[in-house]
């Protein structure tokens, strides 16, 4: 039996537009109206979360950065896993001499940013690369100015040799590189939402459609892949069934068709 239903919000519970549709928001509330718990896990900050939670109508765990952080349903925070400052210094270091790079940092309430973001949906703060914040960051995030993944590649091997087993790496999209503390992840802070609601992994479901869900999807019970996601992370989780896309409301129908008590 499955208690806990765990999404992440891009390209897995929201439309492409980044929406939640209507029929999704109807499932939610009858999921929540029969007892269950809905848990967010997004690669977003927390601050870029609290919209989406009140067009769903229902309280939620948040689990945002990949798992840095973790809210519970009153909106307290219960875990922040920040990188240390020597790290962050490390990292925004071997990120120079790459001019395509754009550079997010989340820090506690806030995201700052080292360009201008194109229609961003979230709020931003600009921050100085000559004198960039080193304390209190729970993430970096790198994308690039020009849509090439070639820079944020080299980027990921030179951190590799010299980070490697002090940050955790993962890409949330192909174009998106994301850092975070060693011990964070998805699954790990499901483990710890889980275990604050009374139970476990093995009654915990989860969708997810990027290389920062792998070990969300991997630790439940039940991990289910978007149709939409990518081939490396069908690849990465081969024993996982694969259901829709996110345009078609994938997981509202998998919880309306094999979860809901009619």
């Amino acid at each position: 039996m499955y208690h806990i239903v765990a999404s992440d919000l891009d390209g897995t519970l929201l439309t492409p537009e980044h929406n939640i549709a209507p029929f999704t928001q109807q499932v939610l509330k009858q999921f929540y109206q029969q007892g269950k718990h809905l848990v967010i896990s997004t690669a977003r900050h927390h601050c870029n979360v609290t919209k989406i939670q009140e067009k769903i109508g229902i309280p939620s765990y948040v689990i945002s950065s990949n798992g840095a952080c973790i809210h519970d349903r009153d909106g307290e925070m219960i875990l922040k896993q920040e990188l240390q400052s020597d790290i962050v210094r490390d990292i925004l270091v071997q990120s120079q001499n790459m001019p395509e790079l754009q550079i997010y940092i989340y820090s506690d309430d806030l995201c700052l940013v080292n360009h201008i973001p194109h229609n961003p949906d979230f709020d931003y703060q600009h921050f100085d690369l000559n004198d960039p914040p080193l304390n209190h960051v729970i993430k970096i995030a790198f994308t690039t100015n020009n849509g090439s993944v070639d820079c944020l590649n080299s980027l990921q091997d030179k951190l590799n040799t010299t980070l490697r087993h002090k940050v955790n790496m993962t890409f949330s999209t192909a174009w998106c590189l994301e850092i975070m503390h060693s011990e964070v992840s998805k699954g790990h802070a499901l483990a710890i939402v889980a275990q604050d609601l009374g139970f476990d992994l093995n009654h915990c479901i989860a969708f997810g459609d990027g290389m920062n869900d792998i070990e969300m999807l991997s630790m439940v019970a039940k991990g289910l892949v978007m149709g939409n996601a990518p081939d490396n992370v069908k690849q990465a989780l081969p024993n996982n069934t694969v259901i829709g896309h996110c345009q078609d409301e994938a997981v509202a129908h998998y919880l309306h068709d094999h979860l809901l008590v009619n």
